[in-house]
């Protein structure tokens, strides 16, 4: 019997969708968003969660799993812009290579402040600040980067702070919040239509979600002993996110879309 693949990133903001995944006639396949798509598109993956510019990008030929998302209403804290200077000023951003939604939502955001800086893709973390104005930063890395800047971890995460001296951490999706009021939808489950995923496969992804979200401490357990992090911001920044899919979320990627010249007309999974 063939075994299915499935695509995921090795992000800890996905870890409660497959950390609980039965093992039943399917293996993951890791790899950055901008590997993932390619990889969905070619049929090396049958399903992946894929990047929501990609999937809006990519409609004609991808299918859409209907209740599932990795979406936040409000701060993200793992798409971050790290700066000097204010926004206004930037001149030279370098940007991940691993996403190409956080790229969009920053040119977007920026575009619409009437800010047009060179963009460079460039890998590396806050030493590019010797070189450029500001650097974007996604998913473990941006986290463990913001982590790093911490000399405590406060009580309450509304102490977090945003400012390390010279240094500012802008976060995307807040940004977003305070243009749209809607969530941003960093990704989505998405197939190639000619070849939907087993229904089983869907169910156990179902499962394995309920139980990643009653039992978060545990994934945030889990995932700070990976990245090296204090277990209550990881806790902390788990459950920020929204994993279901739900019309808020539509609405936010519907907005994304419309924003960026597109549309968003899915076609669901029938399951």
């Amino acid at each position: 019997m063939m075994v299915y693949s499935l695509g995921v990133p090795l992000y800890a903001n996905t870890a409660p969708l497959y950390h609980f995944l039965e093992a039943n006639g399917w293996i993951l396949r890791y790899g950055v968003p901008s590997e993932l798509n390619r990889m969905v598109l070619s049929g090396e993956v049958g399903l992946s969660l894929v990047s929501s510019y990609f999937y809006l990008a990519h409609q004609e030929e991808l299918g859409l799993l209907p209740d599932f998302s990795v979406a936040v209403l409000g701060r993200v804290y793992s798409v971050n812009l790290f700066h000097k200077g204010r926004l206004a000023d930037l001149r030279r951003i370098a940007l991940t290579t691993e996403s190409a939604t956080s790229v969009e939502l920053l040119k977007l955001l920026l575009r619409e402040r009437g800010v047009f800086p060179q963009y460079e893709n460039r890998e590396g973390g806050l030493e590019l600040l010797d070189e450029y104005d500001g650097v974007l930063l996604i998913g473990d890395k941006a986290i463990r980067t913001y982590a790093s800047l911490l000399d405590r971890f406060p009580e309450t995460p509304h102490a977090l702070p945003t400012r390390f001296g010279e240094v500012e951490v802008v976060d995307l999706s807040m940004l977003w919040f305070e243009r749209t009021h809607l969530p941003f939808v960093f990704a989505v489950w998405a197939y190639r239509k000619a070849n939907p995923p087993p229904l089983e496969l869907v169910r156990a992804l179902r499962r394995a979600r309920r139980q990643g979200l009653a039992r978060l401490g545990e994934v945030a357990a889990a995932e700070a002993r990976r990245l090296g992090l204090h277990p209550a911001l990881v806790e902390h920044y788990l459950w920020n996110f929204r994993y279901h899919l739900e019309e808020p979320d539509r609405l936010g990627l519907q907005a994304f879309a419309q924003a960026l010249g597109l549309t968003f007309s899915p076609s669901y999974y029938p399951g």
